[in-house]
């Protein structure tokens, strides 16, 4: 009896290992750039790999106001902000209406959404710069804020819908013979109920939302228009040689990423293994 128990140590031991080894090769480097923000571009040009002598701020002083990254990250927070909230409201709706209701034409409806997921978006740049370009929305902060909104409406009525129809319907039934409308019903009823689906959406919808290099790059012609990640290459070539800005610069840049991800880690768990507990 020990021998099968043993033997199925050994391989749950080398997964807990290769997941540890795997944390340490994407955890590392971020650990390096935070630790070289707080140093002197003169001890990290002499000892690439060390601890800083004092934890001080000048480094992030220097990258906020002298390098703009100020600009960059206050178009980022409104562009980013606007977009997810926008997305994830149209989207509970839509995907509660879809999962709820029973109306002639809703398989369609659903599957129009979905269709969505299967089309790469980057391939409708084209007709989309055109459409931008005629309704003056060419070098727009609202520009950027509809395109990214849209562009995730497909996966987030995916995963609200898949959520909302494992959701038991008894406390909207006793809702609705207390008298609530279906406005009353979904904002204080549905609404509470769907809140880890929503954080799962709003949690992968503001990431790549953030990081994108590819929409601000051909969309936007300002400077002072910017997003993070493009005006991070404007601030490569700046302080290229300034080690110690740039590392700065780069913790500023996902500082808000690695925040959205520890506020909603308890409800993106719960999101993602909801199904799994029915």
């Amino acid at each position: 009896m020990s021998r099968p128990e043993s033997g199925g140590r050994v391989p749950g031991f080398a997964a807990h290992a290769l997941l540890w080894c795997y944390a340490a090769l994407a955890v590392g480097p971020l650990i390096l750039v935070v630790i070289g923000s707080f140093r002197s571009n003169a001890d990290i040009l002499r000892q690439p790999v060390g601890l800083p002598d004092s934890l001080g701020f000048d480094n992030y002083l220097r990258a906020w106001q002298t390098a703009s990254i100020s600009t960059y990250f206050a178009n980022s927070i409104m562009v980013t902000v606007a977009a997810v909230a926008l997305c994830v409201a149209v989207s509970a709706m839509a995907a509660y209406a879809l999962s709820r209701w029973r109306f002639r034409g809703r398989a369609l409806l659903a599957a129009f959404f979905l269709s969505g997921l299967m089309i790469p978006a980057k391939l409708g740049l084209l007709p989309v710069f055109y459409m931008f370009q005629s309704m003056g929305l060419i070098d727009t902060r609202p520009g950027l804020v509809l395109l990214y909104a849209a562009g995730g409406v497909p996966f987030s009525i995916f995963v609200i819908m898949g959520f909302v129809r494992g959701l038991p319907t008894e406390l909207e039934e006793a809702a609705r013979l207390d008298g609530a409308n279906e406005g009353r019903l979904f904002v204080s009823v549905a609404l509470p109920l769907m809140r880890p689906a929503l954080a799962v959406v709003t949690v992968f919808q503001f990431a790549p939302t953030w990081n994108d290099f590819f929409y601000p790059l051909v969309l936007m012609r300002s400077d002072s228009k910017y997003t993070v990640p493009v005006g991070l290459t404007r601030f490569f070539g700046e302080f290229a040689t300034d080690r110690a800005t740039l590392f700065a610069g780069l913790v500023i840049a996902i500082a808000p990423l690695v925040l959205v991800f520890a506020l909603a880690t308890k409800q993106i768990i719960a999101g993602l293994t909801a199904g799994m507990s029915r």
